[in-house]
């Protein structure tokens, strides 16, 4: 009988750990990218239009997927867009219908490549402003809560679940003490792995909890990458489960793989795996996340051995303090690459969310590294030597320690809401075009970066039917009445390219400018276009 068990867990391991590897190739083959921002728009934000458009544009730092789309009229009316198509980072949308006077909202909200949706909206108008429809842009906190407390509890399930197991496999010996918690937090994975999933769809579609049993959502959420860490997660939450409840003799390979699976799960979708260069960034979320695992998974099933003062809690601490040095080495590397990678400048660190997170974060692990430091070094060699009262002092610690892990994994989770410093610098590198057009002559200017500070802008003059047009000057003018800014005007100069430039520009203040391009046509005539433009901070 027991042989027949064998064989068929034996079947079932195998299964899983055919699909954990198939899911591992196909995670590790999907392009990934940072995460999306938006850098240009057709028409711009705040345009006044002579007449509506045949399509829009929205184009990202990106390529991205759009999810919904949305056009709503001066009196509110919604209308969804449905025809679309993507040309490399720029979405081109189809106006389905011809637009009457007024401002209009064009709604769109689309996923990035790290499996994060991003949403966003901007205002055109067509004739002359009114004013502009009411567009719901408030945050849904019951929704945000469930995707933290999924985020939290699907951590407690790979961490504590799955690194427990591989604990109780490799390090306990023949303890089980503690798999009563092992086993109820690899059920919270398996619980919060497909919670979390429908929250993702939820919060793709920007649709409230509500609606979470609704088809759509689920396939939505399943489409993004963090589908892929879904199903993998789940993988290794199963083997985890069968390492504890299957035969002894395949407790092992089944909880190494469960290991395995965590790295995998994290390395498939996420702001960190996302980042460039790839072939670094994987690797390193994957380590990261096994050592994670396997330190704050040993925790519990070490402290209650060394609490019960069972036959195995000293060998168990034994393996546990000499295998803990390296790995801990090796996730404090991977973490501060990671970090350096997602923060690049230490002004981020205060200056974004990202990274006062990313402090608090540190703070934590900082209080968390001395406490295992004086667990290490000055508890554990007496309590491997049998002394009472330092293992009841030693399990004290450790639950400190569990305490810890666990704001940490909520720290964490909250990195879900906050595009890191790395993906706001790439879109603030993005340059800002505006396309100007008037009877007698057009213009399209682009300024690089589009931010406030040093920038140099870039102008193709043409005649008002897309002509080519030989001024004899050009002259930008920059003006931000509200912000008491005389005007910047700088002589423009042909490079020979076609193109008109203004080097050695600085844009004192981020906000909504007015630039102007002053076009002397003939010794008698000036032609003169503006519009609005947005410099981002």
């Amino acid at each position: 009988m027991v042989d027949t068990n064998s064989k068929r867990v034996g079947r079932i391991a195998g299964g899983l750990l055919a699909v954990l590897m198939a899911l591992m190739v196909m995670a590790s083959t999907s392009p990934a990218f940072a995460h999306a921002a938006l850098i240009k728009t057709d028409p711009a934000d705040g345009a006044v239009l002579a007449q509506a458009p045949a399509q829009f544009s929205l184009t990202f730092s990106e390529p991205v997927s759009p999810l919904v789309l949305t056009l709503v009229k001066p009196d509110g009316t919604p209308v969804a867009l449905t025809s679309f198509r993507l040309t490399d980072q720029t979405l081109e949308i189809d106006n389905p219908q011809a637009l009457k006077s007024g401002t209009h909202v064009l709604s769109w909200r689309v996923i990035s490549a790290d499996g994060h949706p991003v949403g966003g909206s901007l205002l055109f108008s067509i004739g002359a402003p009114t004013e502009p429809p009411v567009v719901s842009e408030a945050v849904d906190w019951p929704l945000r809560s469930s995707i933290w407390i999924g985020k939290v509890f699907l951590y407690i399930g790979l961490f504590l679940g799955v690194g427990g197991a591989f604990a109780l496999a490799w390090l306990a010996g023949n303890g089980r003490v503690g798999q009563r918690f092992v086993t109820a937090a690899i059920l919270c994975g398996l619980v919060a792995a497909p919670l979390s999933l429908g929250f993702q769809g939820l919060d793709a579609l920007g649709a409230p909890l509500s609606h979470l049993a609704q088809p759509v959502i689920w396939r939505t959420g399943l489409g993004t990458s963090f589908g892929w860490t879904v199903l993998v997660a789940l993988t290794a939450l199963g083997l985890a489960l069968l390492s504890l409840a299957g035969p002894r003799v395949l407790a092992r390979p089944l909880a190494l793989a469960g290991l395995a699976g965590v790295g995998v799960a994290l390395a498939a979708s996420g702001h960190a795996s996302a980042a460039e260069p790839q072939w670094l960034t994987r690797p390193l979320v994957f380590v990261h996340g096994i050592g994670i695992a396997f330190w704050a998974g040993a925790l519990v099933p070490l402290g209650f051995a060394l609490k019960r003062q069972t036959a195995g809690a000293v060998a168990f601490l034994r393996r546990f303090s000499s295998a803990i040095l390296p790995v801990v080495a090796v996730l404090a590397a991977a973490g501060a690459v990671i970090a350096v990678i997602q923060v690049q400048t230490t002004s981020a660190l205060v200056g974004t969310a990202y990274g006062r997170l990313l402090l608090v974060k540190l703070a934590l692990l900082v209080f968390l590294f001395t406490l295992a430091a004086v667990n290490r070094w000055k508890l554990t060699a007496s309590a491997e030597a049998g002394a009472t009262e330092v293992q009841r002092r030693l399990t004290r610690s450790i639950g400190v320690e569990i305490l810890i892990v666990l704001a940490i994994f909520g720290v964490a989770a909250g990195w879900r809401f906050t595009p890191p410093p790395r993906a706001l610098a790439i879109a603030a590198a993005q340059p800002v075009s505006v396309h100007i057009h008037a009877l007698e002559a057009m213009a399209d200017l682009s300024i690089t970066p589009g931010h406030a500070g040093p920038v140099a802008a870039s102008m193709i003059i043409m005649t008002g039917d897309f002509g080519p047009l030989d001024a004899k000057e050009v002259t930008l003018v920059l003006s931000k009445p509200d912000s008491g800014i005389e005007p910047l005007k700088r002589a423009a100069t042909k490079p020979g390219d076609g193109s008109w430039r203004v080097d050695n520009l600085v844009i004192p203040v981020p906000g909504r400018w007015t630039v102007r391009i002053d076009i002397l046509v003939s010794d008698f005539k000036m032609v003169k276009i503006e519009a609005p433009v947005d410099i981002r901070p």
